[in-house]
């Protein structure tokens, strides 16, 4: 059942999943920034991180490859001001947003809120395109497995099973001193369309 953000007020901590993502600059560094700066946030604690994933862009091809990742926080924050940090953490490291799918320095989206449905003018919950995503899926399947997507009524795990073998297979994880550049071309095959 869809909830407005007045039915929403927590007084106690809940779990959130957080996607984050970059393919400009040094985007393992910038995806690692923004995880301090997440964690750093008032009412706000970074409690597991998944490895750094490197996939080829969802967007136009002719941009860097993305280093993805996933956080889960434990918050008092309602999903909208959740957003709001997040927004904030973006604009202060430089985000600019001009096209969709576009390069960017970075990108932090709310994924899942204690397994609530929101359908809001700013905000939709679950994040409305997670279980097509192969980036975000492996990420989150490896910390929680078992995050539950409410409206599919799916664990993580199994929506990453679902998905076709081409949107996995050029998703590759960083391994921990790599420094996120794009593999060799005969290592990924299939670019995402």
């Amino acid at each position: 059942m869809p909830l407005g953000a007045a039915a929403i007020t927590e007084t106690k901590p809940v779990i959130a999943y957080i996607g984050l993502g970059a393919n400009l600059g040094e985007p393992r560094r910038q995806v690692e920034d923004a995880l301090a700066r997440l964690d750093a946030a008032e009412e706000v604690e970074v409690t597991r991180v998944s490895s750094l994933y490197l996939n080829p862009p969802l967007g136009p091809p002719d941009q860097p490859w993305y280093v993805n990742a996933v956080a889960q926080v434990r918050t008092r924050l309602t999903p909208e001001e959740l957003l709001r940090v997040l927004k904030a953490i973006e604009a202060a490291m430089g985000r600019e947003r001009r096209e969709r799918w576009g390069p960017r320095l970075i990108d932090l989206d709310l994924l899942l809120y204690n397994g609530i449905i929101l359908a809001g003018p700013d905000l939709t919950l679950p994040h409305p395109e997670m279980h097509r995503r192969a980036f975000v899926l492996a990420p989150l399947a490896e910390i929680a497995p078992q995050a539950w997507h409410p409206v599919l009524e799916r664990t993580a795990g199994e929506l990453l099973a679902a998905l076709p073998p081409g949107e996995v297979q050029g998703l590759q994880k960083l391994p921990p001193d790599t420094p996120g550049e794009a593999p060799e071309e005969d290592l990924c095959t299939t670019k995402k369309s």
